[in-house]
Formats: C-alpha cells, structure tokens, sequence
C-alpha cells in the first residue's frame, strides 16, 4: 500500500476509535455552517471533518473506497501531489457544502466524514484510468471506471437536487470531484491553470 493512502487510513481509523472512546472533542472538529452569532464554524474544520465518521458503515465504506482507488492513485501522482490533491478534494467539498446549504437555507448541522476526498480519487481514477474494471458491490455489477464515476455522480447530483436520502452531504461529494478535476487540470496545465 502505498505510504500517505496507508497514513490516511491509520488516522481515519485512529480518529474514528479515539472518537467513540470520547477523547475526542468532536464539536470543535466536525464542519459546522459559518455565520450568525452562535456560529461553530472554524477555519480548521475544512480539513479535520474529514477525518470524522458518523458510524461503523460510513468509516467503512469511505475506507474502502480509500483503499481501493487510493494507492493506484498515489502511485500515478506521487505522494506529494497525491496528499495535496486529496485534500484539496476534502477542503472544495467542504466549500461546495458549506455554499449549497447557505444557499438552501439549511439547518445549523455539523458534516463529517472523508467522501469529498473519496470522490475525488473516484475521479482520478476515472479520469486515468478510464477501461480498468470496477466491480460494484450491491449489486455485482462489473463496469468500466469512467461509467462507474459517471454513475457515482449522476446518482449524488440527483440525490443532492431531489433531497432525497436527508442526512447524506451529496453536494460535497460532487464538490471533492469539482476540487479533483480542478487539480487535475492544475497537473495537465490545462484550464483554468494555463498561462
């Protein structure tokens, strides 16, 4: 495995022990909504939400895909560009989130979880390595990865709309694809990044 996708998964799982066991001050870490006077909202909460999980199949599905596309990934970029470009999904998901439900008007709740940096290396992985097969685990379904990403991200865009499956941050997952295809594009040279 390769060594910063083995470094995330030690601190999701860390983190996740050390949370249940109540050492964790998971108010101060969770992303909050900014603004109004009682406002929990800290700057540092666009990273550390991401290593938070709301139970045992959320850590293990965000661990999984982590695992999954993580190494092949870190492998391609190196590990300096990798760790730059997984968090550079976490922190647009957290600002795609934070935008959407400013603008819906949603309720003052605390987001968690690594999803936006999971969707993001989904993303890369589509984008490089678009033929290798992904197997789907309900049901088992073997598909190409770049339909297996447009899938994943056809589904969320319509959740997310709809508001189906409340209690589920759809828009920040679509917002780590927007920050990896940013980075992508940053990598390649390409738009916006061209000089």
């Amino acid at each position: 495995m390769a060594p910063v996708t083995q470094a995330l998964l030690i601190a999701n799982v860390a983190v996740f022990l050390l949370a249940g066991s109540g050492m964790i001050p998971l108010d101060e870490l969770a992303l909050w909504p900014p603004g109004g006077f009682e406002s929990r909202f800290a700057p540092w909460q666009l990273v550390t939400y991401a290593f938070l999980h709301g139970g045992f199949a959320h850590i293990f599905f965000n661990m999984l895909g982590l695992y999954m596309f993580g190494s092949e990934v870190e492998r391609l970029f190196g590990s300096r560009f990798y760790a730059a470009y997984y968090f550079g999904s976490v922190v647009s998901a957290a600002l795609c989130h934070l935008a959407v439900t400013s603008w819906m008007g949603g309720p003052p709740i605390p987001t968690v979880g690594a999803s936006g940096g999971v969707y993001g290396l989904l993303l890369a992985f589509g984008v490089y390595f678009p033929h290798r097969r992904v197997l789907l685990l309900f049901p088992p379904i073997p598909m190409p990865a770049r339909v297996f990403v447009v899938a994943f991200a056809t589904i969320e865009l319509v959740l997310g709309v709809t508001g189906t499956q409340a209690g589920v941050a759809h828009f920040a997952h679509l917002g780590g694809m927007i920050g990896g295809w940013l980075m992508i594009q940053y990598r390649r040279g390409g738009f916006p990044f061209r000089t």
